[in-house]
Formats: structure tokens, sequence, C-alpha cells
């Protein structure tokens, strides 16, 4: 059933207006905050402060800045049937061109992003523009609303693949295809490894390096923001090589480390659009 609602409500955000559906957005992200758990913006304020040195009132600030623009967020993906075929209007992407480079030589890539701005969006951007993506999405709870984000996903040009696609994603990244994952979630301590992220050590997590190493292809770290005017830009920045010597582990753990600090700067440049609420440091804590 919520799945031909979602359909319905995409349908009807497909007829409005985009100023309306950005204001409908900002107004649902509103009040969603409201029912966010006190312990959960404690955790984000918390979070910011130790990271960005800021005082409580912008920590709470960026908080509630970082948890309200899910609501266009959602619009957005809801009008993904008018915005893919004029994708270009709507995202600039900086730095394709490392891309199509690799793609001219029939090689695939690792393409290393985070939570930052609308990260579906950014996936219909590559998509859209050429670039042979494979999404990796985690399982929802629910069957139905697992169903439709991966109907738009695919409509919009990916394919999908779940986390557990292990095998599919090797052999799909030596047929050329490019691997998207994010990058900047707590993972279990056992398939995580310990680094520096805003000066703390954090559990993060080596699949990028790893893949990338074992088929000799480049990670590129790619990272979306948005606008004032409301349209997005796609940064693509230039690639990261695993190097290959007797130490994997070594290798992988360099290699994510680098990735792991040029998703801290982009945070530190643009804090309201990361995703503060998750809880980045559970695992370390619980150690």
């Amino acid at each position: 059933m919520s799945y031909y609602l979602m359909l319905l409500l995409s349908r009807i955000c497909c007829l409005l207006p985009a100023s309306l559906c950005e204001l409908m957005g900002q107004a649902l992200g509103n009040f969603a905050w409201i029912f966010v758990p006190k312990r959960r913006k404690i955790l984000a304020r918390e979070n910011i402060k130790r990271c960005l040195g800021v005082d409580d009132a912008e920590a709470d600030s960026i908080a509630k800045a970082s948890s309200v623009r899910f609501g266009p967020m959602l619009f957005e993906v809801l009008r993904f049937p008018v915005l893919k075929d004029r994708m270009k209007d709507y995202v600039e992407i900086v730095g394709l061109e490392y891309l199509e480079a690799v793609k001219r030589e029939g090689r695939g890539a690792v393409i290393a992003a985070a939570h930052s701005d609308n990260w579906e969006l950014m996936g219909g951007a590559f998509a859209q523009a050429g670039i042979p993506l494979v999404g990796v999405a985690m399982k929802q709870k629910s069957s139905s609303m697992d169903r439709f984000i991966n109907a738009y996903r695919t409509m919009i040009g990916m394919h999908i693949t779940y986390k557990t696609g292990v095998r599919e994603m090797f052999s799909m990244l030596a047929d050329g295809w490019f691997i998207g994952l994010i990058m900047d979630q707590d993972t279990n301590r056992h398939d995580g490894i310990l680094l520096d992220f805003f000066g703390q050590v954090t559990n993060c997590t080596p699949g990028a390096a790893s893949m990338a190493r074992f088929q000799g292809v480049p990670i590129f770290p790619a990272f979306m923001h948005r606008k004032e005017d409301g349209t997005h830009q796609l940064i693509v920045q230039e690639p990261i090589y695993v190097e290959k010597t007797k130490d994997k582990k070594e290798d992988i753990r360099r290699a994510t480390q680098k990735v792991t600090h040029l998703i801290e700067a982009h945070i530190r440049k643009y804090p309201e659009e990361w995703f503060w609420l998750h809880d980045r440091w559970k695992s370390v804590r619980d150690d």
C-alpha cells in the first residue's frame, strides 16, 4: 500500500512547481525536527561541538539544518521522473572529465561518497551524464519502501545492488562499471578499521580501498553541495590509487585515511549538509 501511496505523491509533486515543492520540503523538515528524540539532538550537538569547535547555539543550528534538509531531499527524489531528463540544469558536475578518462580506457572505478546534501541525486546525476554507475544500497526495513526507492534509483539510470552482493560488485567493476560507496557511516568493529576523523579515533569502512586495490582501479572521492539557488554542485576530486605492496592492510589503511580526510574537509566546508544525527562513534564507544 505504501508503495502506491509514494507513487501517487510522486505524481502530484511532478505536477507542482519546483519552488512549491521546495517550500513543502522545508515545512516537512521543520515539522519532523520536532519529533527527533531529545537524546539524538544532544548527541548531534555534542559531536558538532567536538568536531568543529563551535558553541552550543551554533551547534544546535547546524544540527537542525542537518535534519531539516531531509524534507527537500525527499521531494527531490519524488520529482525524479521530471528531473532525469534535465539533470544537467539541476546538477553541475565538476571534475566529470576524471571519470570520463577512465571510462574511455574501458576501466571501472570506485566512487567514494558521503551523506552530504542529496546523495540519492548524486547517483542519478552520474548516470544521466553517461557514467555506468552501480549504487550499493542497504535494504530498507519496509519492503514497500525498498521497492519504491530502488525503482526510482533504477528509473534515473543506476544499477542497484545490496551491500551483500560483493561478488556482483567485483564482477561489474572488472567489466568497467563504477561502484558508488557511501564511506562516512559507522560499521561494526569486525569489518572496520580505526582511523583519524576530526582528530578522533573513528571506525571506518575499508570497502572502497579493498575493492580498488584488488582490481587495480582508482578511487574518486565525490561530494554533493546544494547551492543558494536550490540547484546542486557535484564535486569529483582527483583519483586516489591504492598501493599494492606486500602489506595489504597498510595499503588499504593509507588509502582509506586519505578518503576519510577528504570527507572531513568537505564536511568542515559545508557542515549543515552532513548527517550529524547519525551516531558516528557508537562502535568505538561500545569498545
